[in-house]
């Protein structure tokens, strides 16, 4: 049985995601306070962002601007 969590970004009960799929006290958060659903639409949200900007995640500065563009959408803070 899945876990259910109060999803933050979606502000209901929604099912959990199975693992943590951030690293580091971050990726805590997110495991424990945004459902599936919300992650799908942030992964939506991440692809468009790297296309349009043309990040490379290879580089550590791209990867920064997308951790804070991640802060910004799933819980409203930079």
């Amino acid at each position: 049985m899945s876990r259910i969590i109060f999803c933050t970004f979606l502000q209901k009960n929604s099912e959990a995601q199975d693992y943590q799929s951030y690293p580091g006290e971050l990726g805590k958060k997110i495991y424990n306070q945004i459902s599936q659903e919300a992650w799908k639409k942030w992964m939506i949200q991440q692809t468009m962002l790297i296309n349009e900007k043309k990040l490379n995640m290879y580089n550590i500065n791209h990867r920064k601007i997308i951790e804070k563009e991640m802060k910004l959408f799933l819980f409203k803070e930079s």
